[in-house]
């Protein structure tokens, strides 16, 4: 299916040569993940980042798991502040995984475009989403990412529907209700 917008390359003009790709990279690309908002704070101070190496571990206590960027504001808030919160984004959320991703423009900054709801973990989109509220509980450099471990405190389910899936470059909506 074609994305909306004109066309002026077949291929991305910047695209590393097929013949050079990684093929760990290639293969990674071919896993479909789900899209989730990570974020924490409150007030002036939230931090928050699209993040599609999500793993929820169940056990007692069940935990979280994210690949982040060692290098973003909300590895560093998530630290200072020692909780967040992991949102299940759907089809309704494109643009704002993108703002979260720092892939579109976010005039005002990132929360300004939406509701949100603080809770003790950090803010939640006001408009239904389920979401997890996390206790940070450490976090290691793995390859060129930071592994954030947590324990789940809070699981709030909102109304299902198709989820926001991550693929080979684009968003794909995986699930019916």
């Amino acid at each position: 299916m074609d994305e909306p917008g004109a066309q002026i390359h077949a291929e991305h003009p910047y695209a590393t040569p097929a013949g050079q790709r990684d093929p760990l990279r290639r293969f990674r690309g071919r896993l479909a993940t789900p899209v989730t908002l990570w974020t924490t704070g409150t007030g002036r101070d939230r931090a928050g980042l699209t993040v599609a190496s999500t793993l929820v571990v169940d056990g007692d206590p069940a935990r979280v798991v994210g690949m982040i960027d060692p290098d973003s504001d909300l590895a560093e808030a998530i630290e200072a502040t020692g909780r967040f919160t992991v949102q299940l984004l759907g089809d309704r959320h494109r643009v704002l995984a993108d703002r979260f991703g720092g892939l579109a423009p976010a005039p005002g900054g990132l929360f300004a475009q939406q509701d949100w709801t603080d809770t003790e973990w950090g803010p939640v989109l006001s408009a239904g989403t389920s979401w997890l509220g996390c206790r940070y509980d450490g976090a290691a450099e793995v390859g060129w990412s930071l592994r954030i471990d947590a324990i789940v405190q809070q699981v709030t389910l909102a109304d299902d529907e198709p989820i926001l899936v991550y693929r080979r470059g684009r968003y794909l909506t995986v699930g019916t209700p």
